[in-house]
């Protein structure tokens, strides 16, 4: 079996890309929803989180706004979350692996990929891609974001140019929603065509 990782900055569409690419019958996981999952309510994280992070929890889960504050901006205390989220989904992800161990190949949808290093464990890396303008507008519609908000975030992950440059296979969203689908398409055929599948 092949894993490859899907990956993209804030904004770039690589939500999208991922659900394109389940419709085509790939198995993929998806670190983000793993995340939402194990600090939703419920959750096995919450008791560290809140250990850890006094008022961040609550029995709808973790409440977003409340662990942002207390992470964005100061990178020790993201560390210490990171330390406790990190081991978990690496964990849920390789369940999934040997879940899907029969399969061609399957998808990892990273966010984070190169700045944790991830590709290293990697088969080839993916990454969506559009351009900056459009990028910036995509985000700035979301809820409580503001422009220095989402400078912020770009700054803390790897620049656009530099992922396409480590990509083995790049999708373009800045078109239409078709073309984009078409990109997905053929990628699958291609990654099914080299493990002979």
């Amino acid at each position: 079996m092949k894993v490859y990782g899907l990956t993209g900055s804030i904004g770039m569409g690589k939500s999208a890309v991922a659900a394109m690419f389940r419709r085509e019958g790939v198995a993929l996981f998806d670190a983000d929803a793993e995340v939402h999952r194990l600090q939703g309510p419920g959750g096995r994280l919450l008791p560290a989180i809140e250990a850890r992070f006094p008022g961040t929890t609550g029995p709808r889960g973790v409440d977003r706004a409340k662990l942002g504050a207390a992470v964005f901006g100061h990178p020790q205390e993201r560390k210490a979350l990171e330390a406790i989220v990190h081991p978990a989904v690496r964990d849920s992800r390789e369940i999934f692996l040997r879940r899907h161990r029969s399969r061609a190949f399957v998808i990892l949808d990273i966010p984070l990929l190169f700045e944790t290093h991830g590709q290293k464990r990697l088969d080839g890396v993916i990454v969506v891609s559009a351009p900056a303008w459009k990028q910036r507008k995509r985000v700035l519609v979301r809820p409580g974001m503001t422009v220095a908000k989402f400078r912020q975030i770009v700054h803390l992950q790897t620049p656009d140019a530099e992922k396409r440059r480590r990509a083995d296979h790049i999708i373009f969203t800045g078109t239409t929603f078709a073309a984009t689908r078409a990109q997905v398409r053929r990628l699958v055929a291609c990654l099914g065509a080299k493990t002979g599948r």
